[in-house]
């Protein structure tokens, strides 16, 4: 069914290109707060899913990490996250979230992320992610993982 899905909206998981993922989001009603501009807690929102689809476009996939068969069932979370709210977004507008990696050792990945809107740059963060076992206990990023991401880790 993915596969289906993939050819029919070739773009719907954003795109790569020279090491930087870019996911377009549109701003919904539900994503606003009374003012009309978004909600603080939605950019994190949007960021999470440029995430999650960067990694299954490079080929990594929640679904496969967290399988009830492997022997320890992995996923990422969010240990650091120092976030600069810089303009608001509106109702309709058209976003992109650019995902960058600058940075992996062990278990950790370090990423740049930002919202903008046309040029102008709404929100800025840089993220440090782990990747740990069902306990909570950090893992070292397994040897297939870590060579696909380092294709996305500037030198």
């Amino acid at each position: 069914m993915a596969t289906v899905m993939t050819e029919q909206w070739p773009d719907i998981a954003g795109r790569i290109e020279n090491g930087v993922h870019r996911l377009a989001v549109r701003v919904y009603y539900e994503d606003t707060d009374f003012s009309g501009a978004v909600y603080h807690a939605n950019y994190l929102k949007f960021c999470e899913r440029a995430r999650s689809d960067c990694l299954r476009l490079a080929g990594i996939h929640h679904h496969e990490l967290h399988r009830q068969d492997t022997e320890a069932r992995l996923g990422f979370v969010v240990r650091r996250m120092t976030c600069d709210f810089l303009r608001p977004a509106r109702i309709d507008d058209l976003l992109v979230v650019e995902t960058r990696f600058l940075e992996m050792a062990g278990a950790r990945l370090e990423l740049e992320q930002s919202v903008k809107r046309g040029e102008a740059i709404l929100f800025h963060a840089i993220v440090t992610v782990v990747l740990v076992d069902s306990s909570g206990k950090p893992r070292r990023l397994p040897k297939e993982m870590a060579m696909i991401l380092e294709r996305l880790t500037p030198q």
